[in-house]
């Protein structure tokens, strides 16, 4: 009897080490999130009320609405083309995917709406970081 408690406590102890020894390298085994990186820097006086201002080489549309700031990438979700900003909204010139003035899938062959970039205001300036 002696002998069956001994080989109990030896397989509670073992399993608590062993999820201990799991639970300590786990955070070890999940990926770190990549740094945001600044993307652009624009004076808030150069973006315009109720449309976008338009970065081509960078690929991003600052958007100002009654709302505030936002940021867009101009990657098409579908294969990496630059979408082209309109008024009516924006147009993929490769496949003829178009997205609302939010990003959301108005047309595929996209089926996934373009992200949104991180801003910040940093005093009369707006960052975008992605």
């Amino acid at each position: 009897m002696a002998e069956l408690r001994q080989s109990r406590r030896r397989l509670t102890v073992t399993l608590t080490a062993g999820i201990a020894a799991l639970a300590g390298l786990g955070r070890f085994l999940r990926p770190r999130p990549a740094p945001q990186r600044e993307i652009i820097s624009a004076p808030l006086a150069d973006i315009p009320a109720d449309s976008a201002l338009v970065f081509r080489e960078e690929r991003v549309a600052i958007v100002r609405n009654e709302s505030g700031y936002y940021a867009l990438s101009l990657v098409c979700t579908h294969l990496g083309c630059t979408v082209s900003v309109g008024a009516s909204g924006l147009f993929c010139p490769c496949h003829g995917s178009i997205f609302d003035k939010n990003g959301g899938v108005v047309r595929g062959p996209a089926t996934r709406p373009l992200p949104r970039l991180t801003v910040a205001v940093r005093g009369d300036r707006l960052v975008v970081s992605g």
